[in-house]
């Protein structure tokens, strides 16, 4: 990810996206930076329009569904907790019994 990072720094700040360029600002983040990754990155993004790319990205990456279904859950789990609160409370005596009947 840290390659795709600087390479979006450097478009960022107006800077040419190049090998040379993306070496330097993994070298300053502290990363010693892979020379076939750094290629496989400028090769890929050769004739990408970064911000088209980063608007239709940013368009499909968040589901409207998302968001109702993680407020159900909580719901569900009150749901569970008053469940298992109507549960009758077994005494020490039963369950004992109950034992005793597993083993005769």
């Amino acid at each position: 990810m840290e390659y795709i990072y600087s390479a979006l720094v450097l478009h960022a700040a107006g800077k040419t996206v190049n090998e040379d360029a993306i070496a330097n600002v993994l070298k300053s983040a502290g990363v010693e930076p892979d020379a076939a990754r750094v290629k496989a990155l400028t090769a890929s993004l050769e004739g990408v329009n970064i911000d088209e790319a980063i608007a239709s990205a940013a368009v499909a990456a968040a589901p409207a569904a998302a968001a109702p279904a993680a407020a159900a859950a909580p719901a569900e789990h009150k749901e569970k907790k008053k469940e298992e609160e109507k549960k009758p409370e077994v005494s020490e005596e039963e369950a004992a019994a109950g034992l005793s009947a597993l083993f005769g």
